[in-house]
């Protein structure tokens, strides 16, 4: 034990156990997602989304004050939880890692939505759309509904997977389930439309600052992986420095401009939500993307979540 103080102080050796713990809690977890993908019952980020609703009545009021305070208790009592779990060590880790990811279900929706593409089925391609997207499915032809879903799973591809790990491996537990509860909430509130113009104000700004990582991260691993799916990383790079900064999202136009670059294709453009019709800019080049390119994004994808587990395990067995 002298020896340890030597080196580096009372707490080092703790500090070391703990990364090796998260990084181990981050592996398991990803591998559990791997095999088991989303439980189909009492999900826990679903129990969060209704306690969301729930307290929605009682905090909403057309002000961004009020979608502050919704934002501030529901992410503050996750976070809390998360802070309550940290004993339970490797365990508490994984299966707190393996009820935030929600990449395996993301590579099963998109190789589906390719499936019915190719089979020409488009109506079950719309009624499949809303699982990875808030776009309106009933306006989207097939070749609406292959662009959809390309942006979508690069954008997911980022929130599902590679951010909470990130997260993870910088704040273990807490950091696990405080990010899973903000992307949550921005997902269900942080949209212009009427309601939630300002009451969601809060909940997509946060959001923003915790994915101006990650997203990054992101775009350079599907730069760097863009060979795998027969891209090149300049392509790659080049869409993101020249297109990203178009996008409406500080984030999403990373991972997206980043992805049209790998793939060679070009999205953007109209986009038409449920409560109105957003004119995306135009990131990447060539053509929209196809049945073909949408499976080319699937594979990217799974390459990227591949990369970004073993980042957040090296990332986390580095801290001191």
């Amino acid at each position: 034990m002298a020896r340890w103080r030597v080196a580096g102080g009372d707490g080092y050796p703790r500090r070391v156990q703990t990364g090796i713990s998260t990084a181990a809690g981050l592996v398991l977890g990803f591998a559990l997602d791997r095999v088991f993908g989303d439980p189909r019952r009492w999900h826990p980020v679903a129990g969060f989304g209704a306690a969301a609703t729930v307290l929605e009545r009682v905090t909403y009021a057309d002000r961004r004050s009020a979608g502050a305070v919704h934002e501030l208790v529901l992410v503050g009592a996750t976070t809390a939880f998360g802070f309550g779990l940290r004993r339970g060590g490797v365990v508490a880790t994984a299966l707190a890692t393996w009820t935030v990811l929600g990449g395996r279900s993301l590579v099963r929706t998109g190789r589906e939505m390719a499936d019915r593409l190719e089979s020409g089925d488009v109506a079950g391609a719309r009624a499949l759309l809303p699982a990875l997207c808030g776009r309106d499915p009933e306006v989207l032809d097939a070749d609406g509904l292959a662009r959809a879903a390309v942006e979508s799973i690069a954008e997911n591809t980022s929130d599902a997977t590679v951010a909470p790990l990130l997260w993870g491996a910088i704040a273990g537990t807490p950091g696990l389930l405080g990010y899973r509860a903000i992307n949550t909430l921005d997902a269900m509130i942080g949209y212009r439309s009427d309601r939630y113009l300002r009451f969601g104000w809060a909940a997509a700004r946060v959001d923003d600052l915790a994915n101006l990582v990650p997203a990054r991260v992101t775009g350079m691993l599907t730069a760097a992986l863009a060979p795998a799916v027969g891209g090149r990383p300049a392509d790659a790079l080049r869409a993101w420095r020249r297109d990203a900064s178009e996008h409406p999202s500080p984030n999403a136009g990373v991972v997206e401009a980043a992805m049209a670059g790998a793939l060679g294709v070009r999205l953007g453009g109209r986009t038409q939500y449920r409560y109105g019709i957003e004119l995306r800019p135009t990131l990447g080049d060539g053509p929209a993307p196809q049945v073909a390119d949408l499976r080319r994004a699937v594979r990217i994808s799974e390459a990227v979540q591949l990369g970004a587990v073993l980042t957040a395990a090296v990332w986390s067995m580095m801290r001191r």
